[in-house]
């Protein structure tokens, strides 16, 4: 005997101002628009989107992007919240993403 599940009601979506990260896909879509992620941006969104409000310091986002003790130069997470931010911006959510100088970044 063959068994089918349905599935379509567990997906997993978080929503912050009408943009909806899904996290099965590493995709944002805003406004009928959908933005493919990276890995590293589709993990740094999630832990901003499951935080917003509060400060996410960049050493928890390194920890939680390269779970290594190993040394990752602190420009590389620099250089993916950049690259997030321009994929952002370019379907309309401008400053989604705000630095909080010497602590870290966070949604509001």
């Amino acid at each position: 005997m063959r068994r089918t599940y349905d599935f379509a009601g567990h997906t997993n979506l978080l929503e912050h101002r009408g943009a909806i990260l899904n996290l099965g896909e590493a995709t944002l879509t805003y406004q009928g628009q959908k933005v493919q992620l990276t890995r590293n941006e589709h993990r740094i969104l999630q832990l901003l989107m499951e935080n917003k409000g509060q400060v996410v310091t960049r050493e928890a986002l390194m920890t939680y992007l390269w779970e290594t003790d190993s040394y990752v130069d602190d420009n590389t997470l620099t250089v993916n919240v950049t690259r997030l931010r321009r994929k952002l911006e370019a379907v309309g959510l401008r400053g989604f993403i705000v630095t909080k100088k010497s602590m870290g970044y966070l949604v509001e």
